[in-house]
């Protein structure tokens, strides 16, 4: 009989083992919060172009992260928040008299806690008070362990787009130079970062404004419409405008012309209302559809700073993508998909899964099969020890 003579070295062999339970716990705190954490990565690229321009000014990595985060990330969330919670007010409104399938039980859970907030109309109306504040102050009480919670998630998001403008440099050198030895997992990971940056803070972040300023401007149009005449579900209608500002070459067209062809028939039964039309085309096509074009969309989208005084300024950042590498298609099939394969964080979630498996097969795949270097990038390379400037 064989004898083998196997010589193990148990230290390591602990160790290694060791890691091996490190990792899948990890992995298993990641799995139990995956949309926090999604989401606090989304704010950090939305907030990161921001955080460069002050932290030029202040000198500080600390103080320009707070900054940053305060000014740009606290607002959108808070706006996007309110925006929800009218809609799913709305939607739960609508599935009351529509057959809407799962989508409703998908919404259920958060019917309650959306209540805490008010509608745009109600606030602009004569029966708006004092009563109306104390209304809202007793279902906030009311749902308080529910808002903690969300609270708690919060916390854990902006921490985490917190320490990754603080320290995110510092951590993409400690990788490279512990895991890459042939320049790879740098090449994949300036890719990836780009492209990252494209879909949050190009895409993303401009969906969500424009269905922000979309529900606000229909509510508020809405307060002044005619008797028998006006925009159903307004705040609903303007976050489904802001979402189909994802779908190339359309848009969120697609959910206000037919809505003004809607009102446009209504008014022509009744024989009258339409200036009211005539209104909610102007405020759709303006307010909703130009406006952030013009402004939001080159802001986000080409690297330019908002006027913000000392801290910003007309030009651009390195971090101008023209092209990140991903068809503009299967980025569409991202965004419809990723709700529906995931949740709420699948908008965020299925985009960043596709960027990893397509720079992967373009970068590192090649080096895996055929032993060929990573192909060269097509625009201007900002290597991680060049970002990693920014925190002296």
């Amino acid at each position: 009989m064989a004898e083998y003579d196997v010589d193990i070295d148990w230290p390591r062999a602990f160790w290694i083992g060791f890691g091996v339970v490190l990792a899948a716990a990890i992995l298993f705190v990641t799995y139990s919060f995956i949309g926090t954490f999604v989401f606090g990565i989304f704010i950090y690229y939305a907030t990161r172009p921001l955080y460069r321009r002050v932290q030029r000014r202040v000198k500080q990595r600390t103080v320009s992260a707070l900054l940053s985060l305060f000014l740009l990330a606290l607002p959108v969330l808070v706006l996007l928040y309110y925006t929800l919670a009218i809609a799913v007010q709305e939607f739960s409104r609508f599935a009351e008299t529509t057959d809407v399938g799962p989508y409703a039980d998908a919404v259920e859970p958060y019917i309650n806690v959306s209540e805490v907030v008010q509608n745009p109309q109600t606030l602009l109306t004569a029966s708006a008070g004092p009563g109306t504040v104390v209304d809202t102050l007793g279902e906030f009480v009311g749902y308080l362990g529910v808002v903690g919670t969300g609270l708690v998630h919060a916390f854990v998001m902006f921490a985490l787009a917190f320490y990754l403008l603080r320290d995110g440099p510092r951590f993409a050198e400690w990788v490279k130079g512990f895991l890459d030895h042939r320049g790879v997992l740098d090449h994949y990971f300036h890719e990836v970062d780009r492209s990252f940056h494209k879909v949050f803070y190009g895409n993303i972040l401009n969906a969500i404004v424009t269905g922000a300023i979309g529900a606000i401007a229909f509510s508020v149009v809405d307060v002044v419409a005619p008797a028998g005449l006006s925009v159903p579900y307004p705040a609903l209608t303007g976050v489904l405008a802001g979402a189909a500002s994802l779908i190339p070459v359309i848009g969120m067209k697609i959910v206000y012309v037919p809505m003004a062809i809607y009102l446009a028939v209504t008014a022509g039964l009744d024989g009258e209302g339409w200036w009211f039309v005539a209104l909610f085309v102007g405020v759709a096509f303006v307010v909703v559809d130009t406006i952030p074009d013009l402004v939001v969309r080159p802001y986000v989208s080409g690297g330019g700073a908002l006027p913000l005084g000392p801290f910003g300024t007309a030009e651009s950042t390195p971090e101008v993508v023209s092209n990140p590498g991903l068809h503009t298609g299967t980025l569409m099939i991202a965004y419809v998909l990723g709700p529906f394969l995931f949740g709420w964080y699948g908008l965020f979630l299925a985009p960043m899964i596709l960027v990893l498996v397509a720079h992967f097969a373009r970068f590192v795949l090649p080096v895996i099969v055929e032993g060929k270097p990573a192909p060269a990038a097509s625009t201007r390379r900002i290597s991680w020890a060049k970002m990693s400037e920014t925190r002296r």
